[in-house]
């Protein structure tokens, strides 16, 4: 674990320059707007370790798979999104010498993210090789307010003497992915241009034909006074430079303001103008009018989204970090996006789509923003449910039944390990768990009539379809399955797996009773769309009333699969250190053979339907599988922070708060440098607001059973329900609630219900 990062309330802050942490820091202060992100790489030239990353949200190649012993079923490519267009890029020479902080002396640095105000900024002293002294400033924006730019500016001084300064401003369509496969390129030369006082260079990617245009507005500055700049162009590389001579305390400035637009969104030729209006439009303004209207656009955000805790800096820090990397990822905007488990902050996990979306993500965004929102990510799943079903085809299902990919960027399967590919089913219970979730949190049953019940008819007839009768059992069961703990693979009757395909056949065949009660007709045309029998209401009902469930019926425990117990039953605690991780540490045959659990799998199960077992149920079971678990995912402490809470465990419930929430923060697995954990930031959320106030959603009503940990003073978060905004405060002896509403709302709070007014 490391801890460089100060801790700040509204800021991350880096000081002092640490070059063999670098990575991490790319990772951490990575900046975007929803539609496109970027790594905090330095905007100068860097010889040391660094990973260049620009990413556009739902531009992609299909990079070919690498897998030595093929199996009929696996898909052709793995699908990701790649480093786009680098638009930051400066390089620069003092007196001849290029600026290289990995070959100066740096004995001032800083780098801060303003998650307040959504701004990069960093600074530094140095001294080069030749022995000049300069001093740089440079802040970074990805506007939040026109979601298609973002612009930088960036200073030099030099402290000691005169000198000679070349600076030239580029834009680079050239660019590599380290884990590019077989080293291939991913793009194309289009063309490139310098007219019209701006510079412009449009790529195509190979096989997917996206094609993405960069427009660069560049103002070079000295002591506030234009100066004159020379352009130039080679290919894909386009820059324009300026050489002149300083004094010391001269200000020497160069703003750059780019526009990022793609064939997702418009025609060639459209392309063309939008990419010169949007470039018109932010260069209209100043740039600290540019840093007012971001702010602006992070406040009316923060004023709906902010979660306040007092009297404990570390805790407050990375909560707002957590919401605001959440919030760089996916603003909801357009129903094609979606949320990738490393967002744009590397290249791990291709910036694909997983389950994390639906198990974790969804609260935060029913909770947090209009419900449009959460809608569109429900929407995602909905257009791509003709893949699904193709998907499942390819693995010999039939009849319409859907099998949502695991991974998967267009709603095609583009992930290539056979015990994920071909095992990991639950992830079809996760999606139709978020359109029960939506309907239960809003209340809009036209999302589940319209487009969601025809969703929960496919994925039950995959159910019925995996399934087959046991002679033995006398019972149906689920063979070969991967549960949410991946350190098992080709089990039988997992017990999550098993419990959600139960379940989702209960709720679509309650969903299906609905919508004949409200509309028989508009059920009727369903049914005629998608070849719906009556018989297969009957199936979906006897394997309900006949499915096995692996449990120890002596101690009332869940097995998380046959055969569980069969293991040698070693706890966390008795692994040496040394040991530790076991993925890191261990063969990959010897962590199949052990007890140890890699993230919430019963407990899953438990999380999500908690309303079906008793307290004492949940707590064996709690007791039983939490010792077991290294949470070697990112996704497993939110769950046990929430079960602990629930359970009144209130020193794990934080213990476990303060792992997920600071992960990436303090590296607890030494893997942040490839990228941010995005999806479970959601569930850091989710610990506070469905752990610490126990907020959950029965019979239409909003609940909360809250504690407040020792050490805080107090705890606040806003929540939107059913068109009421309600602001929530726990303290040590006392609660504060109030409805920034115009209507009314009745809740139960701590076991007792409250009707909260609207505000003054």
């Amino acid at each position: 674990m490391k801890n460089y990062i100060v801790h700040d309330e509204w800021n991350i802050i880096e000081e002092g320059f640490q070059p063999a942490y670098n990575e991490v820091s790319e990772s951490i202060f990575s900046i975007g707007n929803g539609r496109m992100g970027q790594r905090a790489n330095f905007e100068e030239d860097y010889s040391g370790k660094s990973l260049s990353g620009s990413y556009l949200a739902g531009v992609y190649y299909p990079d070919k798979t690498r897998v030595g012993w093929w199996k009929n079923g696996y898909p052709e490519y793995f699908a990701k999104v790649i480093n786009a267009i680098n638009w930051i890029g400066l390089h620069i020479e003092v007196n001849g010498e290029v600026l290289d902080l990995a070959k100066c002396d740096v004995y001032s640095f800083q780098r801060k993210l303003d998650m307040k105000h959504g701004l990069l900024i960093r600074s530094f002293d140095a001294r080069l090789q030749n022995g000049m002294e300069i001093r740089v400033k440079s802040t970074r924006i990805f506007h939040l307010f026109q979601s298609e730019t973002a612009s930088l500016k960036y200073t030099i001084q030099v402290l000691d003497q005169k000198a000679s300064l070349q600076v030239e401003s580029y834009l680079e369509g050239d660019v590599v992915n380290r884990d590019s496969n077989y080293d291939e390129h991913f793009w194309n030369f289009i063309s490139s241009g310098t007219s019209d006082s701006q510079l412009n260079v449009t790529m195509k990617t190979k096989k997917t034909d996206f094609i993405v245009r960069a427009d660069l507005f560049n103002n070079f500055t000295l002591n506030n006074k234009t100066l004159e700049s020379k352009p130039s162009k080679e290919g894909a590389y386009v820059s324009e430079s300026v050489a002149i001579s300083v004094e010391p305390g001269d200000i020497f400035s160069v703003e750059k303001r780019v526009s990022m637009v793609t064939s997702q969104n418009y025609s060639e030729t459209e392309l063309v103008v939008t990419g010169k209006e949007n470039i018109e439009k932010i260069s209209a303004i100043t740039f600290d009018e540019l840093q007012h209207n971001q702010a602006l656009a992070w406040g009316n955000f923060w004023n709906e989204s902010d979660i306040e805790i007092t009297a404990d800096v570390a805790a407050q820090q990375a909560i707002r970090f957590n919401i605001f990397q959440l919030y760089q990822t996916y603003t909801g905007e357009d129903s094609r996006l979606n949320i990738g488990p490393k967002g744009f902050t590397g290249e791990k996990y291709g910036g694909v789509t997983y389950w994390d979306t639906e198990a974790y993500c969804v609260p935060f965004y029913l909770a947090t923003q209009p419900s449009a929102i959460a809608r569109n990510l429900l929407l995602y799943r909905y257009q791509h449910l003709d893949k699904a079903i193709e998907n499942a085809a390819k693995l010999g299902f039939s009849k319409g039944a859907a099998l949502y990919p695991m991974v998967t960027m267009n709603g095609e399967e583009c992930h290539n390990e056979w015990e994920i590919t071909f095992e990991e089913i639950h992830r079809n219970g996760a999606i139709a768990f978020a359109i029960y979730n939506y309907q239960r949190y809003t209340g809009d049953w036209s999302y589940v009539e319209n487009y969601g019940l025809e969703v929960l008819i496919a994925i039950s007839r995959f159910w019925a379809q995996r399934v087959n009768w046991s002679a033995e059992k006398d019972k149906y069961v689920i063979l070969g399955v991967t549960g949410p703990n991946e350190y098992e693979n080709n089990v039988n009757n997992n017990w999550y797996t098993n419990t959600i395909a139960s379940w989702c056949l209960k709720y679509t065949l309650e969903s299906i009773q609905t919508l004949k009660d409200s509309d028989h007709i508009k059920l009727k045309v369903l049914f005629e769309k998608v070849a719906f029998k009556q018989e297969e209401a009957v199936t979906w009902q006897h394997i309900m009333d006949h499915l096995y469930y692996p449990i120890h019926t002596e101690s009332g425990i869940f097995l998380q699969q046959d055969g569980y117990l069969d293991k040698e039953q070693v706890l966390v605690a008795d692994l040496p250190d040394t040991e530790r991780p076991i993925n890191q540490k261990w063969s990959w045959d010897r962590i199949l053979r052990s007890c140890f659990i890699k993230q919430a799998d019963v407990l899953q199960g438990l999380y999500f339907f908690e309303d079906q077992y008793d307290l004492d149920t949940i707590r064996k079971n709690y007791d039983f599988y939490e010792p077991r678990t290294v949470h070697e995912s990112s996704l497993s402490p939110c769950v046990h922070a929430i079960l602990a809470s629930k359970l009144g465990n209130e020193a794990k419930a934080y213990e476990f708060y303060l792992r997920t929430a600071r992960l990436d923060l303090d590296d607890y697995n030494n893997d942040t440098e490839d990228g941010l954990h995005i999806t479970s930031m959601a569930g850091t959320w989710m610990s506070i607001v469905e752990g610490f106030a126990g907020m959950r959603v029965k019979n239409n009503t909003l609940i909360f059973q809250t504690f407040i940990p020792k050490t805080w003073e107090s705890y606040a978060f806003h929540v939107q329900f059913r068109g009421v905004k309600l602001f929530v405060k726990i303290k040590q002896h006392d609660f504060e609630l109030i409805n920034k509403s115009n209507q009314e709302i009745n809740i139960i709070f701590n076991g007792e219900a409250i009707s909260v007014k609207p505000s003054a």
